[in-house]
């Protein structure tokens, strides 16, 4: 497995996206294994604020110089903010992909589909799986 970056504190999608719960806000990025897979992050496009989604369904789109990737909701809400640094500098994702690179945020959220996610343990087995 590559050197990488795992944070606690945070659930896991399948698809490499992390959330953030912070009393009724999540906040959304792509992991670190998915910035590194995708390679440089070029265009990131921003959900719309006010955007309902349901968990699992399609945020936004991350497209990098190797792939167009569909950013998953880890959880049903309302987006409320979109970090709009993204737009002049997409590549804070690989940088830092759990701090300044988040993605959106939401709200309405239902906490209790957190437990359709993984935790950092059970996310670091997925992707040492998946990537032998």
């Amino acid at each position: 497995m590559a050197d990488y970056k795992f944070q606690d504190g945070l659930y896991y999608t399948d698809k490499h996206e992390w959330v953030k719960i912070d009393g009724d806000t999540a906040t959304v990025g792509i992991s670190d294994c998915a910035q590194d897979l995708l390679t440089d992050v070029v265009f990131v496009e921003l959900p719309k604020i006010g955007k309902q989604v349901k968990q699992f369904d399609t945020a936004c789109v991350v497209e990098s110089v190797k792939s167009v990737s569909d950013v998953y909701a880890p959880i049903s809400g309302t987006i409320s903010e979109v970090n709009s640094e993204l737009e002049k500098s997409p590549e804070i994702i690989n940088q830092d992909a759990y701090g300044k690179g988040w993605i959106f945020k939401m709200t309405g959220i239902n906490p209790a589909e957190t437990s359709n996610l993984l935790g950092v343990d059970a996310y670091k087995e997925f992707v040492a799986k998946e990537t032998h």
